[in-house]
């Protein structure tokens, strides 16, 4: 994880903060539609402990998850990747969707990394 250059890991922070941003979002128009809001919750419950560890192992700030959050943040996290990998696929070589989504896949990978390591520590 030190390996990761400063510009990477500067865009993986921004890429987790703004999903985090959408989802919160998004989650806040389903609670007004009385939508089932379970999966959003778990899932955006799941992108800020991911960012609370790349934060950690990057720039040594303190989170407050115990193991079993985190551990069950990988798995949350990896079930994201195909979707995201599928969209990535479909996207148009060059556009600002495909930027988005490439910066979304490696911010998420090098977090699963980052869990990893952290567990296996």
């Amino acid at each position: 994880m030190d390996s990761v250059s400063e510009t990477v890991r500067t865009e993986s922070i921004q890429s987790f903060q703004s999903t985090i941003r959408k989802m919160e979002k998004g989650l806040a128009q389903m609670k007004e539609k009385g939508a089932n809001t379970a999966l959003i919750e778990k899932r955006l419950y799941a992108m800020k402990i991911g960012l609370a560890v790349l934060e950690n192992v990057w720039d040594r700030q303190d989170h407050s998850y115990g193991l079993e959050a985190i551990s069950k943040t990988r798995d949350v996290l990896r079930g994201l990747l195909p979707s995201i990998e599928k969209a990535y696929a479909n996207s148009k070589t060059g556009s600002p969707q495909r930027t988005l989504l490439e910066r979304r896949l490696k911010s998420l990978e090098l977090a699963i990394q980052a869990i990893d390591d952290s567990l296996e520590g």
